[in-house]
């Protein structure tokens, strides 16, 4: 189960909103969103959580990239939501990367062969087989690293440092919301 919700700062504090994703597919979709709910140009904070799982943090200040905090990236990464936060600049990859890698995956046959290349032939039946490794997680380009990701100062300048974001587990929500001091507006949302 997921929830979401706006933060947007405000001359007079913060608004809080609970917001549907069911339209968000990207990171940019994302960014659109918050600027949207964005009063001159201010700070709108974005939070998603996954219960008991996650919680991400986007961060938009008017035209300026969005920052981004996921407290798990590894149970992000399984998540649909998750998924959108996790770019590859976030990731350390270059962009584009996973294509690349698909598209060399694809060359690969499940044999192990490229394709057109002829298989080797079958092997005496007493000689023992070669053994089937998976790939190294190590080595594997696509992985994704478990614990918190991004930008741990993505609120420091708002009244959550970035060792009590690291402290943060079930319900940061309503911790962020009273950092920030806006717990009545967001507990009016949820």
């Amino acid at each position: 189960m997921y929830f979401a919700a706006l933060l947007a700062r405000t001359e007079d504090g913060w608004e809080a909103s609970d917001t549907e994703l069911d339209d968000v597919e990207t990171l940019s979709d994302l960014t659109d969103l918050a600027r949207e709910a964005s009063v001159d140009e201010d700070t709108v904070l974005v939070y998603i959580e996954q219960e008991d799982a996650w919680f991400g943090v986007i961060r938009v200040d008017g035209e300026e990239d969005p920052r981004i905090y996921v407290s798990d990236a590894s149970a992000a990464a399984r998540s649909s939501y998750g998924e959108i936060l996790l770019t590859d600049e976030l990731l350390g990859r270059e962009p584009g990367a996973e294509d690349e890698i698909a598209a060399l995956e694809e060359l690969v046959d499940l044999d192990g062969t490229e394709d057109g290349e002829p298989e080797e032939p079958q092997s005496d039946a007493g000689s023992v087989p070669a053994a089937v490794t998976g790939p190294d997680l190590d080595d594997d380009p696509g992985a994704v690293p478990a614990g918190p990701l991004g930008d741990l100062g993505v609120l420091a300048d708002l009244g959550l440092s970035e060792k009590d974001l690291l402290t943060l587990r079930t319900d940061a929500l309503a911790e962020i919301a009273d950092a920030l001091g806006a717990a009545e507006v967001l507990e009016a949302v949820r």
